[in-house]
């Protein structure tokens, strides 16, 4: 790739390199080799993110300006106490445009960070993760989460034609992880429904009542006992 071609002017106006055509500070030397090799700066301020990626062989600087639904203080915020779902839509595309992408937020407690998934591409490890804290209201959250998703797909797929084939595969990963979760869900029912079971005959089973009841008596009786051989 060449990079004495980049374009000093954009880059200057987005406060990516400054005046004397150094890179930002808040850029590390990690980031701008990868920013020179085609990866997406991310940039996030409240609600609005953009992203700015060099194309045309570092010739271009392609910017795209993005806006959630809410403002990511909140978002950091909550995730703290239960996973934080948010739309995400792309400002340079018209209202009618395919324009939404779905992101799960999940505070990782053992590097007390907040990680960011995508609800398609990162659908796999995004299920496994919530399906591993055996929360039925948790699931039930992220199962409607991806029925929207799959509805706003579903509503697009028509007006697209030209990328039909991506939508559609788009929505047959969220299918088969609507499914999962729906399978989940039984089996964690089916589990605690159980656990339940087992509770109520411990509590009210008058046989294994009465039965507690004597090893008990006969344990004070060998105890009184006890008591009497030692005087």
């Amino acid at each position: 790739m060449e990079n004495h071609n980049l374009p000093t002017e954009d880059l200057k106006t987005y406060g990516i390199i400054k005046e004397d055509l150094t890179f930002s500070e808040k850029l590390s030397t990690e980031d701008v080799r990868k920013f020179l090799r085609g990866y997406t700066i991310v940039a996030d301020n409240d609600r609005n993110r953009a992203t700015f990626q060099l194309t045309d062989n570092n010739t271009q600087l392609k910017v795209i300006f993005l806006e959630r639904d809410k403002s990511l203080s909140e978002i950091l915020k909550q995730s703290k106490e239960k996973v934080q779902y948010t739309d995400i839509k792309d400002l340079s595309k018209s209202p009618a445009d395919w324009n939404i992408e779905k992101k799960a937020f999940i505070f990782d407690k053992e590097n007390n960070k907040t990680v960011e998934f995508d609800c398609i591409k990162n659908a796999t490890e995004l299920t496994a993760i919530i399906a591993d804290q055996k929360d039925l209201q948790e699931l039930g959250r992220y199962k409607s989460e991806l029925q929207k998703l799959k509805n706003y797909l579903s509503d697009k797929i028509d007006q697209y034609p030209e990328i039909a084939k991506a939508i559609a595969n788009d929505i047959n990963i969220v299918s088969r992880k609507l499914d999962s979760v729906t399978r989940i869900s039984i089996e964690d029912k089916r589990m605690q429904n159980s656990i339940n079971s087992d509770v109520q005959i411990n509590v009210n089973d008058r046989d294994r009542y009465e039965d507690a009841n004597r090893v008990q008596e006969n344990e004070e009786q060998q105890q009184e006992e006890k008591r009497r051989f030692r005087r």
